[in-house]
C-alpha cells in the first residue's frame, strides 16, 4: 500500500479507470461478435462501428486495431 498521498490518489484513479475500461471493452467485444456473424443486421453493424470509433478515440484500442475491426465488419455479410 502506498504511503504518499499522491500515490494513494493515483491508485484510486487507476482502480476506477480499470473498472470503466473493462466494462467498455466487454461491451465492445460483444458488439463485435454480434456484428461479425452472418446474421447481423445493418443496425447492429452500425452500433459496432460507432463503438469501435469511440474506443479508438478514447484510447481503449489502438487506431489500427479499430480500423482492422471496422474492415472485418464491412467484409462480413
Amino acid at each position: 500500500m502506498p504511503r504518499i498521498a499522491s500515490a494513494k490518489k493515483n491508485m484510486r484513479k487507476t482502480r476506477t479507470a480499470t473498472v470503466r475500461n473493462r466494462a467498455q471493452r466487454a461491451t465492445l467485444r460483444t458488439a463485435l461478435k454480434k456484428a461479425k456473424t452472418g446474421f447481423a443486421s445493418p443496425a447492429e453493424k452500425k452500433v459496432a462501428v460507432q463503438l469501435v470509433d469511440r474506443a479508438a478515440r478514447k484510447g481503449l484500442v489502438h487506431k489500427n486495431a479499430a480500423a482492422r475491426h471496422k474492415s472485418q465488419i464491412a467484409k462480413s455479410r
